[in-house]
């Protein structure tokens, strides 16, 4: 399992060249998950990405 956190003024997503989402500034996650991956390895990514000091939530505290 892959996880890269990116930082972006806008991000879209397109399948088929029709857009399906899009946002403005925020923060980009592009998640790699495989058969063999576990569920205790997906909330540990999960937990760890909540927690990270770099989202708004915790630069307010």
């Amino acid at each position: 399992m892959k996880v890269v956190l990116q930082r972006v003024k806008s991000a879209e997503v397109q399948v088929d060249d029709v857009s399906v989402g899009q946002i403005a500034q925020g923060y980009l996650l592009l998640v790699g998950i495989q058969d063999a991956d576990t569920v205790a390895e997906i909330d540990y990514l999960v937990r760890k990405i909540v927690n990270l000091r770099v989202l708004k939530i915790h630069r307010e505290k």
